[in-house]
């Protein structure tokens, strides 16, 4: 590949630099940072590619020499100290073994350590300036927040890239009339360049090419197109041309004219245009397959002065594959799911979008996370692909979508890109001192462009992550927005929409919106929405459709959103119940405040009071925040109630639901909890508590914290008083009515065997909903119970 130089500015930025290097006698078309206060002289930069202007890896200039950081220790924190040095508010992620490319030079930093609030690099402790034993390999990168500080000039960010790169990739429809369905899955390839869209010549393009592509535009494999049609499409389109009279003299200069039907219109006249010398950009593709991107294959770019370009050749054409999630049509959808028969051993948890999120793995019947360590494209591509997404455009460490509970399955995975499942790759098993949760792998992985995100919009909030929801509905020539019913809208069909704006997850469903302006849209066009809260969009909800049915029909009454880049997400601690467990006779004189916040079965109402006594399932309660966002309650303080007997506030009426169920799911005994008193417990041992109930303070559950129900307070238990004895399920359920926005609902109940004897009780094999595998909980739920107390 024989790069270009190019100059890819603006003439307000050229003219800036143009000053500047006149200022410094420097001949470099681009302008490093300003000394900041703090940085005694520094001078920083992001490189690399591919790349946005926001992320990339970070270079350090120090006594006039370029050098990078290695991610030993690296943090989020530093991160954020970097991305200020650069210009940026703050930073939201950051990168490992070399993500951007290998670096050059010295190695300035290494087992950085920042808090996150000093206002230099230099600030943070590390091994000393230039001592490192780290190679290249190991180069850190940051992604900033695109948004600047006040003030910071626009040059002090990148050090301009002196070779160009494919920007972007996509494909053109050669062939067919008309709108057609996204995503498009077969076309010319174009790549984005500084000055335009671009074709690629075809000549020694390879499948290996189109995988690659293929993987960039969101699918997981590609197919072979039919060349006999397009060469037919060429041979016409050449035998047009040559039939075209060719101008004499001086050319015509052009005038708008009213188009005329012409014969050869459509695709023939469509490739015509595509075989145009210029239109070309690219040539001389190879890639190997295994790449995440194009600019990564071996690749050549014509100059400007090049007068002839894929001589003999013509545009590369790719086929791709859509996954199960994106196949448009019924025999797409069922071929793919013919082909992914089988149990699923690779899953995501925690994302606000499909194709993100932490990488979990099933082994001998349970899911379990990855070690970030060595986690790089390649692992993360695999795991992409095998989902049915495209390639991987992050891969994720640091436990950045969360961390998960229970087994660490595995560690140092490293992929070639060609296998098929993460289980083919080389992998070492955990052991218990090997890694911990802050470090859960994951993955963002590129997906087919639907379109989704132009037929729902946001109006009248004070931010582009909140507002009324506005729809678009009807056909071709007849598009209008309309607004949706609040009735029965709440986080549910909140966390559809936000995901169809692409705007994260969801923090609250309002069911009134007249603090917003609604401008002039005033028809609703949508109602009884009811959503799973999987929907990659609205219209995929059930609703009502075209007969509208809305209780109050006024704008004030309409769906609204409140959206959030990050959000929390609740677990509950299994082996805490299962070890806590037991009955308790509790006399009915005790009981008074209980029965006050319905804590007991319904036929304590025509117990003897106070004589008697009621049994009790009693066992603690230990929630965990592992999501990116504190849990806070829907309802502000001004709205929690106070219960006078107890002595506290409830700050949410049901918290937990806890059910005693038989086998087949039918419930014979129910207790619920109110969250009197939502506060950090105990955290990790970096995190601080920030939520206590004294004193009537905030009320919340920190990331990597946790909440204790011990099993000795009131309303901890499950009144069993009426249940015989007989083979159950005692089942746990936090956030039973997504009062609260979480990234993930699924993992929020806890199921456990139990036999009740009827004077003594056994719970065992506690886990949470979703931790085995389906053959695993099929096994559970068909338990025939023991016959003794004596576990296996």
């Amino acid at each position: 590949m024989r790069p270009v130089s190019v100059w890819q500015w603006r003439p307000r930025s050229l003219l800036l630099c143009l000053l500047c290097s006149l200022c410094l006698g420097s001949p470099s078309p681009s302008t490093a940072p300003e000394k900041r206060a703090g940085s005694q002289g520094l001078r920083f930069r992001l490189a690399g590619f591919p790349r946005k202007p926001f992320e990339g890896r970070v270079e350090i200039q120090r006594a006039g020499e370029w050098g990078t950081i290695c991610d030993d220790d690296f943090t989020l924190q530093a991160a954020h100290v970097l991305c200020r040095e650069l210009g940026f508010t703050e930073a939201t992620g950051w990168t490992h073994s070399a993500k951007y490319g290998p670096g050059t030079g010295r190695i300035w930093l290494d087992n950085l350590s920042c808090s996150g609030t000093e206002q230099s690099v230099t600030e943070c402790a590390s091994r000393g300036w230039g001592n490192s034993d780290c190679t290249h390999d190991e180069d850190a990168g940051v992604i900033c927040k695109d948004q600047r500080l006040p003030g910071f000039s626009d040059s002090n960010v990148i050090e301009v890239e002196h070779h160009l790169q494919v920007e972007e990739v996509r494909l053109h429809p050669a062939v067919g009339r008309g709108r057609r369905p996204l995503p498009v899955t077969e076309g010319l390839v174009e790549v984005r360049l500084p000055d335009g869209w671009s074709k690629v010549c075809d000549k020694g393009w390879s499948s290996h090419n189109s995988h690659v592509v293929c993987g960039m535009l969101g699918f997981p494999s590609e197919k072979r197109i039919n060349t006999a049609f397009y060469r037919k499409l060429r041979k016409r389109a050449a035998k047009a041309s040559a039939r075209r009279p060719k101008p004499l003299g001086r050319p015509i200069t052009k005038r708008k004219v009213k188009p005329k039907p012409q014969v050869g219109r459509g695709p023939i006249k469509r490739l015509l245009a595509q075989r145009q010398q210029h239109s070309f950009g690219l040539h001389g593709v190879a890639c190997v397959g295994t790449e995440a991107h194009l600019s990564l294959c071996t690749l050549e770019f014509y100059r400007a002065n090049d007068t002839t370009r894929c001589p003999g050749g013509a545009p590369a054409v790719v086929s791709c594959v859509p996954g199960p999630l994106y196949a448009a049509s019924s025999g797409q959808k069922k071929q793919q799911q013919l082909k992914s028969q089988g149990e699923v051993r690779v899953r995501l948890k925690g994302g606000a979008y499909p194709g993100e999120g932490r990488v979990e793995v099933l082994k001998a019947g349970t899911w379990g996370t990855v070690c970030d360590r060595k986690w790089d494209l390649q692992a993360a591509s695999v795991v992409c692909r095998e989902l049915g997404f495209g390639s991987a455009q992050e891969a994720l460490s640091g436990a950045r979508m969360g961390q998960g509970m229970g087994a660490i399955h595995l560690s140092e995975v490293r992929c070639s890109g060609q296998e098929p499942s993460l289980w083919k790759c080389p992998h070492k098993n955990i052991t218990a001192e090997d890694c911990s949760h802050v470090q859960d792998a994951g993955v963002r992985c590129n997906l087919p462009y639907t379109g989704l995100e132009t037929k729902i919009r946001l109006s009248g909030g004070r931010s582009r992550y909140e507002g009324r929801v506005e729809v678009q509905i009807g056909g071709p020539g007849s598009l209008h927005w309309g607004l949706i019913c609040g009735d029965d809208w709440g986080t549910l069909e909140a966390m559809v929409a936000c995901r169809q704006l692409g705007l994260g997850y969801a923090n609250h469903g309002l069911q009134e919106t007249w603090y917003w302006d609604s401008g002039n849209i005033t028809e609703v066009v949508m109602s009884g929405v009811h959503c799973t809260g999987t929907e990659l969009s609205l219209d995929q909800c059930a609703h009502h459709g075209t007969h509208i049915a809305c209780k109050r029909t006024e704008t004030r009454f309409t769906a609204g959103v409140i959206c959030s880049e990050t959000a929390s997400d609740l677990l509950l601690h299994s082996a805490l119940v299962q070890e806590t467990a037991y009955i308790e006779d509790r006399p009915l004189h005790m009981l008074y405040c209980a029965a006050e916040e319905n804590c007991l079965a319904r036929s304590a109402r025509s117990a003897n009071w106070p004589y008697g006594h009621r049994r009790l399932l009693r066992f603690s309660s230990q929630i965990h925040n592992v999501g990116r966002a504190d849990f806070r309650p829907k309802a502000g303080r001004h709205s929690w109630v106070w219960h006078e007997c107890h002595g506290h506030y409830h700050s949410m009426d049901i918290f937990t639901h806890y059910d005693i169920l038989t086998p087949n799911g039918t419930k014979v005994a129910e207790g619920h909890k109110a969250s009197f008193c939502l506060e950090d417990t105990e955290c990790q041992e970096d995190v601080s508590k920030r939520y206590e109930c004294a004193n009537f303070g905030e009320q919340g559950i920190t990331v990597g914290c946790w909440d204790l129900y011990r099993h000795d307070i009131d309303c901890q238990w499950i009144d069993i008083t009426d249940v015989k004895p007989g083979n159950y399920i005692l089942q746990v359920v936090i956030n039973p009515n997504f009062e609260v926005a979480e990234s993930d609902f699924t993992n929020n109940a806890m199921k456990c065997n139990c036999k009740y004897d009827g004077h003594r009780i056994w719970v065992h094999n506690c886990h949470i909903g979703d931790a085995f595998s389906e053959e695993a909980n099929k096994r559970f739920e068909r338990y025939p119970g023991q016959t003794s107390n004596q576990i296996v």
